[in-house]
C-alpha cells in the first residue's frame, strides 16, 4: 500500500501523538486530558503525518511565528516541529516530501522564513536550513565566584529583587519578552499558551516541578527582568550543603537587571553551584563575577535554524551599522528562493532586488540562512568554501554590512 502524505484529522490526532512520542522514543501513550488540553490550540491544516494503512509513520507540524530581526522588526516565520519518521520507515523519503509540502505551503502564504531546532546537525542543511544562532551553558562554581558573602539581597542599581509566582510572571512576562525580541535578533515569539506551558498552568506531558520564581524591579517600581528556577537538596554527608540551582528561564532587559538577577542566583544560602540554562554565546554572566573563571563552559551547540524563503523580506527587514551594496548568486536547489540579487543598504534602510549585474558573493540558501541574523561570519564561510568570494574584498564588506555587536540569541525551543 503507498504512503499517503496529509493533513490530521481531530479523530487521528491522538494516534498523531502517540507517533510523536515513538519517534522520540517516549512511551507510546497519550492521555485523553492531554489530547483535549493541546487541540484547541492546534491548526490541524499544518500537522502533518504519513499513513501506511492508516498507521501514522511519520509526523511534522508548523505553526506561524514571528522572529526578531536586527535592529527590532520582526519576520514571519513559519516554525517548523514535531518531526519524526518511524523505525520501520526510515530512508523512505518521508521527511523530504513532508518538508516539500510545508515550505511550499509557506512559500505560498508569503512567509519570510522557516525556522527549527534541530535535534540532529546533519539533517536540515538539505533543505536550506542553516544554523543562525547558538547557545552556550554555564555552570557556575559559587564558592570561586568571589561575590562578597557579606552582600544583602539588594541589587547594587537602587532597585530590588523579589520572590514571586508564577501568574504574576505571566502578567509581566509577555512584556519583558517584547523588550527583549526589540533589542535582540533571533527571539521568537511566545504566545499565551507558550506562557501557560513554561509555569505549569498547561497540560505537561512530564512530571512538573514547581520552580521558584524572582522579578527585578528597577527604582521606579517597574519590572526589568525575571528568572525561573529550581533546586535540588544535596548535603555531603548530611552536614555540608551542596545544593545546585538550575535556571529554567532569565529574561533582563537592562544590564543592571541582569546583574542583580545573577548576583541574585549565585548568593542564595546552601546553593553552591548554579546552572545558568541555555543563553546567548556572549552572555554577560562570566564577566559579571568577580571571578569569571568560576563560569565554565558546559554545553556550546547550534539553537535556532533559519531557512530563507523571501530574500527581499528578510534583508529588507532588518537594519544596518554601515552602508554598502552587495550582489548576492544564491543557489537554492528547491527553487524557493535562489537567483542573483542586488542589495544596497545603510543607517536609513535597505532595498534588495532581482538584478542581472555581476555576482560579488555566490553562496548556497542555507548559508544566507546562517547570515540572516547577524551572527556569523561571511568571511570565515568563505575561508570554509562555503561561500565563494566573487570580487576580492566582498566578504568582507559583507561583513561589515551584516554582522551584529551582540550575537542573536533564541532562549525558546520549540
Amino acid at each position: 500500500m503507498s504512503l499517503e502524505v496529509r493533513a490530521v484529522v481531530e479523530s487521528e490526532y491522538a494516534d498523531w501523538l502517540r507517533a510523536i512520542n515513538t519517534g522520540f522514543l517516549r512511551p507510546p501513550v497519550v492521555s485523553d486530558e492531554e489530547v483535549a488540553d493541546r487541540l484547541p490550540h492546534t491548526d490541524l491544516s499544518r500537522v502533518l503525518g504519513v499513513f501506511d494503512g492508516g498507521r501514522v509513520v511519520a509526523t511534522f507540524r508548523s505553526f506561524t511565528q514571528e522572529l526578531s530581526a536586527v535592529g527590532g522588526g520582526s519576520l514571519v516565520a513559519d516554525a517548523v516541529s514535531g518531526v519524526t519518521v518511524s523505525a520501520t520507515h526510515r530512508r523512505q523519503g518521508l521527511l523530504s516530501r513532508m518538508m516539500a509540502h510545508d515550505l511550499a505551503a509557506a512559500k505560498e502564504r508569503g512567509d519570510a522564513v522557516a525556522t527549527l531546532i534541530a535535534a540532529e546537525y546533519p539533517i536540515y542543511g538539505r533543505f536550506g536550513f542553516g544554523p543562525a544562532t547558538w547557545t552556550t551553558e554555564w555552570t557556575v562554581d559559587v564558592r570561586r565566584a568571589g561575590l562578597d558573602p557579606r552582600r544583602t539581597g539588594r541589587p547594587e542599581d537602587g532597585g530590588r529583587v523579589d520572590l514571586t509566582d508564577g501568574e504574576e510572571i505571566r502578567k509581566i512576562g509577555p512584556e519583558l519578552h517584547r523588550r527583549l525580541a526589540a533589542i535582540r535578533p533571533g527571539i521568537v515569539g511566545r504566545d499565551a499558551r507558550g506562557w501557560d506551558v513554561g509555569t505549569g498552568r498547561a497540560f505537561q506531558s512530564t512530571p512538573w516541578t514547581e520552580p521558584f520564581y524572582v522579578v527585578h524591579r528597577d527604582e521606579a517600581d517597574q519590572p526589568q527582568g525575571f528568572a525561573a528556577y529550581t533546586c535540588d537538596d544535596r548535603w555531603e554527608d548530611g552536614k555540608q550543603p551542596l545544593n545546585t540551582a538550575k535556571v529554567k528561564d532569565l529574561i533582563a532587559v537592562t544590564p543592571a537587571a541582569e546583574r542583580a538577577l545573577w548576583h541574585f542566583l549565585c548568593s542564595i544560602d546552601w546553593v553552591t553551584t548554579v546552572k545558568s540554562g541555555y543563553r546567548a554565546p556572549d552572555d554577560l554572566l562570566p564577566l559579571l563575577l568577580p571571578d569569571p573563571r568560576a563560569a565554565r563552559v558546559t554545553t556550546q551547540a547550534d539553537m535556532l535554524w533559519v531557512r530563507v524563503l523571501d530574500v527581499a523580506k528578510v534583508l529588507e527587514g532588518r537594519t544596518y551599522g554601515a552602508s554598502g551594496t552587495l550582489v548576492l548568486d544564491l543557489r537554492d536547489a528547491a527553487g524557493l528562493a535562489g537567483g542573483r540579487y542586488r542589495l544596497d543598504a545603510s543607517s536609513e534602510g535597505a532595498t534588495c532586488v532581482p538584478s542581472t549585474a555581476s555576482a560579488d558573493l555566490a553562496l548556497d540558501i542555507a548559508e544566507l540562512g546562517t547570515l540572516s541574523l547577524g551572527d556569523e561570519s561571511v568571511v570565515r564561510l568563505a575561508a570554509l568554501g562555503r561561500v565563494v568570494e566573487l570580487v576580492p574584498g566582498a566578504a568582507a564588506r559583507a561583513d561589515a554590512l551584516l554582522r551584529t555587536s551582540r550575537r542573536p540569541w533564541c532562549p525558546d525551543i520549540f
